[in-house]
């Protein structure tokens, strides 16, 4: 389990910060749709459809990176209360209750999508540029898939959660303002984000990261 896990952390996370610089690509093309606009009176036909499209890759591809790494929003005003234990057992469920299902329908609606659109090369009918988006429409499907992969690994995390008392958490990346101040004066960071409300499962996570290194 922790060869998958190690597998699918590093996959979305490659995906999640290759596509992170799209946000790049968004902020100099509407930088320039500013100044061009509000400048020389002369906008573009094409800065909208950029936008969104940047914006919705960057969003979609981020999915599964974002879970890895305990990101994504939660309700822990009781989560955090529990056991790891009945965290991880509360968690196994949901994702085969609605992690699961959710991700399946998202992956077969988005090859329907896709798979039209390549069909007649869509194009993008909110600006007169007329911008090809039909690759753009994969990126639902890969995302999905991403999403799947790395909802395996969580699955395999709540149960070694459930077998040992402890989370396995991810290799050590960014993290947000609290928890660090959090860490800087030794307090539960449980008690500021609900992403690493958890306990941290010491032992497996310096096997975790002493695999990583090797």
């Amino acid at each position: 389990m922790l060869g998958y896990i190690r597998f699918a952390d590093r996959l979305s996370a490659w995906f999640g910060k290759a596509f992170a610089w799209l946000i790049m690509v968004m902020a100099i093309g509407v930088g320039y749709e500013v100044v061009v606009r509000y400048g020389f009176n002369a906008p573009t036909s094409w800065a909208f459809d950029l936008s969104y499209i940047t914006y919705g890759a960057l969003f979609m591809m981020g999915g599964a990176y974002t879970l890895s790494r305990g990101g994504h929003v939660r309700g822990d005003f009781i989560y955090r209360l529990w056991k790891p234990r009945t965290q991880g057992r509360v968690e196994l469920v949901l994702y085969f209750l609605f992690f699961f299902p959710g991700v399946i329908a998202l992956i077969i609606s988005g090859w329907k999508y896709a798979e039209r659109s390549w069909r007649y090369l869509e194009v993008s009918v909110n600006s007169p540029a007329g911008i090809p988006i039909f690759q753009f429409k994969t990126v639902i499907v890969a995302a999905g898939i991403l999403l799947f992969i790395q909802g395996i690994a969580q699955v395999f995390r709540c149960i070694i959660c459930i077998r040992t008392g402890e989370w396995l958490v991810a290799a050590e990346d960014v993290e947000e303002t609290e928890v660090r101040l959090a860490r800087e004066k030794e307090l539960e960071a449980g008690d500021f984000a609900a992403g690493t409300s958890r306990e941290d499962g010491r032992g497996l996570k310096q096997e975790y990261s002493d695999q990583e290194r090797s």
